[in-house]
């Protein structure tokens, strides 16, 4: 797919706009003038252009939960791109459920439908070579991604359990289709492996532009069960690695614990060295939160010399609260390994489901996709005692 390079030898730029929020009329002005930061929305598009606008729809929520990337952001971005001449759709392939049900009860159904934007299919998967990659030199991406002139990144600021955070470049494993998401979390459990394949994924899309809607942000147990956090911010760059390093410097996270940084610039994705970003717009000073909820420690917490079948004992684990379960099934329906690792207890049907915390992963699709919020991260003893 064709895609836009930014220029190695200038700074990535990074716009950070402050938006009090989701007013459709602020909302648009503000995303304006991040683009226009970055030199103009002509910059990413063009008459004719079919472009795919991609938020992030983890799974059918309500806006208010602030899971998905809101419907005024979508609605923004579509008329901004809409200015141009190009032919817009969006769309997303959630973690769970029905993608056409999810983008509706989320509301960018139908904010989309006003402005005349169609939403694309994500599901149907086409398979490509990658000889470049740093890890996943065959790569299973959505048709209607690959086949676009450009994408377009709706990431939305939140926690991550296995990348620390979900950003910019994290949005983009929305364009792996259904169920091949759990594929890869089988295929490449450890934070590195998966991270690498992250960036190999948006190296080869080469999304033209990544937009995170922080304006109401999650914190704590995310991406789908964590607290709203208000940080009224709107980021734009071409660069996701550069985006996310100024999410990580809001929040006062650092960006040596999220695992995509490293292989991102590596790989010349782009670049987290401060030196080498220039952030446009308002200050990160009078946007900073540095409270915000996030698990300060790198996701990976043991050295490569530690056998990784011990590490699978001291990692942190997802633990489900029984007060809060109400044996839905989602998690085992989710969970990516046969036989599940998480599952109902035998001969005990509406009970708590028990992990096989041998068998686990640790790739936290559960915790994810847990309707309840049931679920959440915990570190065991051991790992107490050896990272305090």
């Amino acid at each position: 797919m064709a895609g836009r390079h930014p220029d190695p030898a200038a700074k990535s730029a990074v716009a950070l706009v402050a938006c009090p929020d989701y007013d459709e009329t602020r909302v648009l002005a503000a995303l304006r003038r991040g683009v226009d930061l970055l030199g103009g929305i002509q910059g990413f598009a063009g008459s004719g252009d079919r472009l795919l606008l991609k938020p992030n729809i983890l799974v059918g929520a309500l806006p208010q939960k602030h899971v998905t990337t809101h419907p005024a952001v979508l609605r923004a971005m579509g008329l901004l791109l809409q200015e141009t001449g190009a032919r817009v759709r969006f769309g997303d392939s959630p973690g769970f459920g029905n993608a056409i049900a999810a983008a509706a009860r989320a509301g960018l159904a139908e904010v989309a439908a006003a402005i005349g934007m169609e939403q694309a299919d994500l599901a149907t998967p086409g398979q490509v070579s990658f000889n470049e990659a740093l890890i996943a030199k065959q790569l299973v991406l959505s048709r209607a991604a690959l086949e676009a002139d450009g994408i377009i990144s709706l990431a939305k600021m939140k926690t991550h359990g296995f990348m620390r955070i979900t950003g910019a470049v994290k949005n983009q494993f929305g364009c792996v289709p259904g169920i091949r998401k759990g594929e890869y979390h089988v295929k490449m459990p450890r934070a590195e492996h998966f991270a690498a394949m992250l960036v190999d994924i948006n190296r080869y899309l080469r999304s033209r532009l990544y937009v995170l809607d922080g304006i109401v942000a999650m914190e704590g147990n995310g991406p789908g069960s964590g607290t709203p956090r208000r940080m009224n911010v709107l980021l734009l760059s071409s660069d996701p690695v550069a985006l996310d390093a100024v999410f990580c410097r809001l929040v006062h996270l650092p960006v040596a614990f999220v695992p995509t940084m490293k292989p991102g610039a590596e790989s010349g994705l782009g670049t987290w060295n401060d030196d080498e970003i220039e952030v446009r717009g308002d200050e990160i000073s009078a946007l900073a939160c540095p409270d915000f909820k996030v698990v300060r420690r790198p996701a990976v917490e043991f050295d490569r010399s530690f056998p990784y079948y011990l590490k699978k004992w001291i990692t942190p684990r997802p633990f489900i609260d029984p007060a809060l379960c109400r044996q839905c099934g989602v998690c085992t329906e989710v969970c990516p390994l046969e036989p599940k690792a998480v599952r109902p207890l035998p001969g005990r049907p509406g009970t708590t489901p028990a992990y096989d915390y041998a068998r686990c992963i640790r790739c936290y699709c559960c915790q994810e996709m847990c309707p309840h919020g049931a679920i959440a991260i915990r570190r065991p003893l051991l790992s107490r005692l050896i990272h305090r």
